[in-house]
């Protein structure tokens, strides 16, 4: 169901026409998001319902100026195409029969777009605090629904078979909020993808620039997402076999020039790009057979809130 942010009611759609008459006139914007108990209804920023709008246009965490980059690369560069091939993978692996996602921090929605040609009949919610990346995102996937959220507060309680949070909440200050947020967000017995970086002796440069907060030791992680409530189901690095390379590119960042360009590692050559993609493919086929590799880039940890919690 969905949950007002103002007066923690929930209701569903079907309750949006009968709103209390006490109700303060919510000069809202026309969304189908009316509270029935108090008549709070979001505002509309860049066309999308949002509800956190004082952040929308924020810069803390991430820089939205790299929307429009990173819309252009992720299609064509080998670690987010191998990436989205992993998570579809652990979608279809471990929540086979989930019927509504939802993704937080979904930025242009490339792993939306994936997600919705492989389940074409999964309900997709997708949701960003920028509000420059919905754009994108409802235009790479355009039968999802899409909103302005704070991840630490989802306007939805028990709703979603199954959620994702990818390479988001290394951003955020107050992770365990987010996780506990996607917890209440989730049915019981539904599942919880995440990705996100890992080692911080890997710490550089281009974490700075990418408005990391921190990134995770594995029993960090883990830590945090059985605090919040949630069952560990799988758990494994990725860009294991590329990890020596990653280091050696990181430690050349930790003095880094004037000139210094984070996504530069993303532009790189045709031949270089197909070598990469195949070897984190090599790496899927051994996390499908069920290794789980030790070290890693980054973190994919597969969780389900339990079905009596």
């Amino acid at each position: 169901m969905r949950l007002c942010l103002r007066c923690g009611a929930g209701f569903s759609p079907s309750a949006l026409s009968t709103p209390a008459p006490s109700a303060t006139p919510p000069g809202g914007a026309g969304t189908d998001w009316l509270c029935p108990r108090c008549g709070f209804e979001p505002q509309l920023t860049a066309g999308f319902p949002a509800f956190a709008p004082e952040l929308a246009r924020a810069e803390a965490g991430y820089d939205p100026a790299l929307f429009s980059t990173l819309a252009g690369l992720e299609s064509r560069n080998f670690w987010f195409r191998a990436r989205n091939r992993l998570i579809v993978w652990a979608l279809g692996r471990f929540f086979p029969g989930a019927r509504r996602f939802l993704e937080a921090g979904c930025g242009t929605g490339f792993v939306l777009s994936g997600i919705a040609a492989a389940f074409p009949a999964l309900e997709l919610t997708g949701s960003e605090v920028a509000a420059e990346g919905l754009g994108f995102a409802a235009r790479r996937a355009p039968g999802a629904r899409f909103i302005q959220m704070d991840a630490r507060r989802i306007p939805y309680r028990e709703e979603f078979d199954a959620a994702g949070a990818f390479d988001v909440i290394e951003h955020i200050e107050d992770d365990r909020a987010v996780l506990r947020a996607l917890h209440g967000a989730l049915v019981p017995g539904g599942g919880l993808l995440l990705t996100a970086p890992q080692h911080p002796f890997l710490w550089s440069e281009y974490d700075v620039r990418a408005r990391h907060v921190r990134r995770y030791r594995a029993a960090e992680l883990q830590a945090k997402v059985t605090e919040a409530g949630f069952e560990i189901v799988k758990m494994t690095s990725f860009v294991t076999l590329l990890l020596p390379l990653m280091f050696a590119s990181r430690l050349a960042q930790r003095a880094p020039g004037d000139d210094y360009d984070p996504l530069a590692e993303l532009r790189i050559a045709p031949w270089l790009n197909w070598t990469l993609e195949k070897v984190l493919d090599a790496e899927r086929l051994l996390i499908k057979a069920g290794v789980s590799l030790p070290m890693g880039g980054s973190l994919l940890l597969v969780a389900r809130r339990p079905r009596g919690g």
